[in-house]
């Protein structure tokens, strides 16, 4: 099997510590495989999109030494892929449109709690909208053991979720027209061919929902690797939303070698004095942390 892995920021606005972090571990794990290092730009939420944020992640990664084997690839250029994955899923039964609210969902997940029941979604609009207009788009999911999704991660060991008590029914298609990550990503992934995911400890909660959705599609699954997350003072994940600021493109040495701290990697006493030293230590390093062994 070719590697091939990718780093997919969201342009919410510019690459902060938190990113660089998971772009970091993403490219290590490349390097150290000798695999090829793709970039994928994720503003399949357009609502959320910063004009200018993806011009500028891109340039700050080429200063950063990281620089991607093939062309970047927008989500916001393949609508029509989403569409056709949808119209597959559609023809197999496995989508029905949904016309709950917001506050319907949060009022039904209310009374689940108090009754100590389940806090997934609970498929009112399963066997019909019961006359409410369709607002979006949601992919069944099974119920018993075939709702148990199991996948081994490379840093955070065994994982199982119950897809049918923890989740629910999810959305592909949300009700403002906008395409859901779930149904993207792995849309994205399978189009590319990426054979190893790595990111942040945050998304994990979203791959059993991504590993049922590939295999209702028919599309293999990635092996996953998901890394810890860096934390502000108050324990929150570091993000955009809670003041993380941009990385400081003057110095990417400085940051890149709190990066690989976080990472636990040992680079040596003495500290790298050109991005082409560190990234041979540090490739080096996850080598070993990861126990990987690259054929020639």
């Amino acid at each position: 099997m070719t590697y091939r892995g990718r780093f997919a920021p969201s342009p919410t606005g510019p690459l902060h510590f938190g990113s660089l972090v998971s772009a970091l571990a993403s490219w290590l794990d490349a390097r150290a495989h000798r695999g090829a290092w793709l970039v994928r730009i994720d503003n399949i939420d357009a609502p959320r999109t910063v004009p200018g944020a993806a011009e500028d992640i891109l340039a700050t990664l080429e200063r950063f030494g990281m620089h991607a084997g093939e062309t970047p690839v927008w989500q916001s250029e393949r609508m029509a892929h989403y569409q056709q994955a949808l119209e597959q899923l559609k023809s197999t039964g496995l989508v029905y449109p949904c016309g709950c609210t917001r506050k319907e969902i949060a009022d039904s997940l209310v009374r689940a709690h108090a009754r100590n029941t389940t806090l997934a979604y609970p498929g009112t609009c399963r066997t019909g909208l019961h006359g409410k207009p369709a607002r979006a788009w949601r992919l069944r999911v099974p119920d018993g053991e075939a709702a148990m999704i199991r996948f081994d991660d490379r840093w955070q060991g065994p994982q199982t979720q119950n897809l049918a008590t923890e989740v629910g029914d999810f959305v592909l298609r949300r009700a403002d027209d906008q395409w859901a990550y779930q149904l993207a990503v792995v849309v994205d992934d399978a189009d590319a061919g990426i054979t190893h995911v790595v990111r942040g400890a945050d998304l994990m909660d979203s791959t059993a929902r991504q590993i049922y959705l590939q295999r209702c599609l028919g599309v293999p699954t990635p092996e996953y690797l998901h890394v810890p997350v860096v934390t502000n003072e108050h324990g929150e994940k570091l993000s955009k939303q809670n003041g993380a600021t941009a990385l400081d493109s003057d110095e990417p040495l400085d940051a890149l070698g709190a990066a690989a701290r976080h990472l636990g990697l040992e680079l040596g006493s003495e500290p790298p004095a050109t991005l082409e030293q560190f990234y041979s230590a540090a490739t080096a390093a996850w080598a070993k942390r990861m126990n990987i062994r690259a054929s020639a």
